[in-house]
């Protein structure tokens, strides 16, 4: 059986995304920016399995010439006054971060036109749900349902059953989210109850796809395998237990905790952000044996004077996935 177009749309993307990618973050020294950067070229979790899957931004023409996508995102390195404003308004959660740098992009992107973002759709007075992202290109009219996603695989179950893939709390489970995805989100512009929310916007049908940005950790001592549809590039990192942590970290590697915020491009820190050993042993020694999983990065001196984020870890409680009492 052949690929559906989401499928191809999303092979044919990663590859040269991901070498722009790489080349662009070399550059790029603004946080917000750089995430901008990774939320439009960082591979997907996800190519494959029933939930169909399509890139924002596949009939662009960034997308057919990722050179201008590069030349806006040097642009917005120099000028970054317009992504500060429209991030500095609304949730700082991680999520609606993302989704606001992918309305960022898309209100800029040449041959789209991005219609509404986050949605409501009601019924009743009661509010269903939202739509994440609604926009008209060379294609037709798209919902499309953005995710920030990092899981953390199994030790003994099986890796590819998504499933077996949990978040850094234990409380969101990869399989959940897909299924979600699959029977609440995607049909929601379909029903009755988004005609109203859809009128005036669009007389046309929308096609309903996901996108999944993210990173999936592997156990550190395990050998696991990835979750059934995986993406062949996705982005990796590893778990451990804390009372592990003194044989996984020889000293002279330089390790430490990146605040949530700071959880999508790849960290690159001035020697004045860095941490002491001292203050790193500090923060180790004062947390709390219930606190909550914490993503720590190993970072490197690069030839440009910054210090660059070379792997990426969750320090998960030892009781983790279980909560202790």
């Amino acid at each position: 059986m052949g690929e559906s177009p989401p499928q191809r749309q999303t092979r044919r993307y990663a590859r040269p995304m991901t070498t722009l990618l790489d080349e662009l973050l070399a550059q790029l020294r603004q946080p917000q920016v750089r995430d901008l950067a990774w939320a439009l070229l960082s591979p997907p979790l996800l190519e494959g399995g029933r939930l169909p899957l399509r890139h924002p931004l596949a009939a662009s023409a960034w997308s057919q010439n990722p050179q201008l996508l590069a030349e806006w995102l040097l642009h917005q390195e120099r000028e970054p006054e317009a992504l500060l404003a429209q991030l500095a308004n609304g949730s700082s959660r991680l999520g609606r971060y993302y989704e606001r740098l992918w309305q960022f992009a898309l209100q800029a992107a040449p041959d789209i036109e991005l219609l509404a973002a986050n949605l409501p759709v009601r019924q009743g007075g009661h509010t269903l749900g939202e739509l994440d992202l609604l926009l008209r290109d060379a294609e037709g009219v798209h919902h499309l349902e953005l995710a920030i996603k990092l899981y953390l695989g199994p030790e003994r179950d099986a890796g590819e059953d998504a499933d077996n893939w949990q978040g850094p709390s234990s409380d969101d489970r990869l399989g959940a989210k897909l299924e979600h995805l699959r029977r609440h989100q995607l049909p929601l512009s379909g029903s009755p109850a988004a005609r109203s929310s859809l009128a005036g916007l669009t007389e046309l049908p929308a096609s309903a796809a996901a996108w999944l940005g993210g990173y999936l950790f592997y156990p550190w001592q395990a050998s696991c395998a990835a979750p059934h549809g995986y993406h062949s590039r996705h982005l990796r990192g590893r778990w451990l237990h804390r009372r592990d942590w003194p044989c996984a970290a020889p000293e002279q590697q330089h390790w430490q905790p990146l605040p949530r915020q700071s959880w999508l491009a790849p960290a690159r820190l001035s020697r004045e952000q860095l941490w002491s050993d001292a203050q790193f042993a500090a923060w180790l020694e004062q947390l709390d044996a219930r606190a909550p999983a914490q993503l720590l990065v190993r970072l490197e001196p690069a030839e440009d004077g910054d210090w660059h984020e070379r792997e990426r870890l969750f320090l998960v409680g030892d009781t983790w996935p279980k909560t202790p009492a």
